[in-house]
């Protein structure tokens, strides 16, 4: 672990997380929540929240728990994802997200975000990988 202390809390997110609808429900060291409405524009051909969706709400609460953690100067990237699609998630409800460490590194953290749906099932399992980077400006 980084000897810099990381951030406390964030409150803040991409604008293509907000373009999703997503939510920042709790974001601290000892917990990350993020929600998303399932609206129709997320929805695949089936009428449920679309994996891509899924992907998406997960991949940023995973990238949101490591920049709480990252040192000074530096950011993070997904260097791997996977995905497993368990149930739906129908239009109207809302998806959650909740990652769990399952690696804290120097350079790489390894999370598990578990997905749910309203009804409190589980609806997709995402393991990635973050890249911690020191971030420069090009030249």
């Amino acid at each position: 672990m980084p000897d810099s202390q990381p951030a406390a809390t964030i409150d803040v997110h991409a604008p293509y997380s907000e373009s999703l609808g997503m939510q920042v429900i709790s974001a601290t060291l000892d917990e990350v929540v993020l929600h998303m409405p399932v609206t129709t524009a997320l929805t695949n051909r089936n009428g449920v929240l679309h994996g891509g969706a899924i992907m998406s709400l997960a991949d940023h609460a995973a990238g949101t728990a490591t920049h709480l953690r990252l040192p000074a100067g530096a950011t993070t990237t997904t260097m791997e994802s996977k995905t497993n699609f368990l149930r739906p998630i129908r239009l109207g409800d809302v998806a959650e997200a909740r990652p769990k460490p399952l690696h804290l590194g120097r350079t790489t953290m390894i999370w598990q975000t578990d997905i749910l749906r309203g009804d409190g099932k589980l609806a997709a399992v995402v393991i990635q990988t973050q890249l911690v980077i020191e971030w420069k400006e090009p030249a």
